[in-house]
């Protein structure tokens, strides 16, 4: 093991990527960069990550910003829950603990949007603490070296995978250790095709040996994705409000929190698109919609299921609007919905309403 971890070491020293967040070993620095790899790919985050601290360069300044001004900074990056933890947990930091991370795994794991893996990755990172990380990339460089064939996915092998990664830490060095488990998994030990032939651990893995490589980690076969229609209305102002376009915020704790949208929602069984949209518009918002021409339809993949956004052109016939299954709502025009945080799928309704009048000339 000591050799192995001495091969580990010495590739990454020679072959460590230069990312922005490896030149700061700050706790806020490291705390950020660790909430926005969660789930998604370093090339994503680069550039996410600079706008971030040099909008907030402190923990005091995202915690006195407003919510509105992060979400939209990370509009575009998903998850967005970690965005609204991100912002509760910097309040945390320096409301309850005077702006400094507090320098344990253990503590830091009470803040919101800090698990585990994060935990130790900041601890490990910033303060020097002797606590492993196990995320995606660790499982399956472990499970490859230790030919694990049991199914990652369970508990008892969650906690193997755990208790090696620690037996593994380098007195002194669990920070550099962690970063280049990651590192190899990312570049060398991939999902598909791994590069073994330039891997420097190659001599230690035992699905190598075997080759059975390809077929580590074990997983348990993923249950089918359910497709959902949902409607959206762009709803056009009438009475004082010509030109202006009607959006909604979402409620604070679902999904895409704190967002906004053109409103709509879930097709329920028999329905017609334009039926859907007119029970929806009434129940979230206490509106009688004309539902006019069709405008776009949009398709995004979250995690665990699937949508197809139909968005359609509306105008409001009966009732003023309320918030009633919405946050807020407000009267927009063209122009000003760059002020406002969007999903991925309402960015596919304002560029195609943005792309519209290109096309009329």
């Amino acid at each position: 093991m000591q050799t192995l971890v001495a091969d580990l070491l010495a590739w990454f020293e020679k072959h460590a990527a230069d990312l922005p967040w490896r030149r700061d070993r700050t706790p806020y620095a490291v705390w950020l960069s660790e909430i926005m790899l969660q789930q998604t790919q370093v090339a994503t985050v680069i550039g996410y990550y600079e706008r971030f601290l040099a909008r907030f360069p402190t923990v005091e300044a995202l915690a006195a910003a407003p919510l509105d001004e992060v979400l939209k900074l990370w509009e575009g990056l998903g998850y967005y829950s970690r965005a609204r933890n991100l912002h509760r947990a910097a309040r945390v930091v320096v409301e309850q603990y005077g702006g400094r991370f507090p320098g344990r795994a253990a503590e830091l794991q009470t803040l919101p949007g800090v698990g585990r893996y994060t935990a130790g990755a900041i601890a490990s990172l910033a303060f020097g603490e002797d606590v492993p990380v196990v995320d995606g990339n660790v499982i399956r460089v472990l499970a490859r070296v230790f030919d694990i064939a049991e199914d990652v996915g369970q508990e008892a092998t969650r906690k193997r995978l755990w208790t090696l990664a620690e037996s593994l830490i380098p007195p002194g060095a669990a920070g550099q250790y962690n970063e280049s488990l990651m590192e190899l998994g990312r570049v060398i030990c991939k999902p598909r095709q791994p590069e073994c032939g330039v891997c420097p651990i190659q001599v230690h893995c035992a699905a190598y040996r075997l080759g059975v490589q390809e077929g580590r980690p074990v997983k348990a076969p993923r249950k089918p994705i359910p497709h959902y229609d949902v409607v959206a209305g762009v709803i056009h102002g009438r009475d004082g409000q010509q030109g202006r376009i009607l959006i909604a915020q979402r409620p604070a704790d679902g999904l895409l929190g704190g967002l906004w949208e053109f409103p709509g929602g879930k097709r329920e069984p028999g329905e017609s698109l334009p039926e859907a949209l007119v029970r929806e518009l009434r129940e979230e918002m206490g509106v009688t919609v004309e539902v006019g021409a069709f405008l776009v339809k949009v398709r995004h993949a979250f995690t665990h299921f699937r949508i197809t956004l139909h968005a359609f052109e509306c105008w409001i016939a009966a009732g003023e609007p309320a918030r009633i299954g919405v946050a807020d709502f407000a009267w927009v025009t063209l122009d000003e919905l760059d002020r406002y945080a969007f999903g991925k799928a309402d960015q596919g309704i304002i560029a195609e309403l943005r792309e519209r009048p290109r096309r009329l000339l």
